[in-house]
């Protein structure tokens, strides 16, 4: 199927994603909503060039948000999101934070 929009939107790089890429070869991203695992697993292994074991997707749920203003209480949603963490083989990584030498 060809999409319009980007399967892999950005990587998630928190402490426990970070934890998990050490120990396990877990990476963790953010998709496309509609993504499923075969797509995002071609997405990856095309983007960085590595060979994919397993991949795992959550459908994380927005957040409720209020806040009080002068004006009265104002309420909001965040969006919902949809993750995917990816098992790599232990042979290969995905570098995040690449140096880059500029003269």
């Amino acid at each position: 199927m060809k999409r319009e929009q980007p399967i892999i939107i950005k990587p998630i790089l928190t402490e426990k994603a970070l934890k998990m890429q050490e120990a396990a070869h877990r990476y963790t991203f953010q998709v496309h909503a509609d993504a499923n695992k075969i797509e995002i697993q071609q997405a990856v292994t095309k983007k960085f060039q590595v060979r994919v074991n397993d991949v795992a997707t959550v459908n994380v749920k927005g957040k409720t948000k209020r806040q009080n203003t002068r004006r009265g209480i104002t309420r909001g949603k965040r969006s919902d999101w949809k993750k995917a963490i990816v098992t790599l083989r232990p042979e290969d990584k995905i570098d995040f934070f690449e140096s880059t030498k500029t003269k």
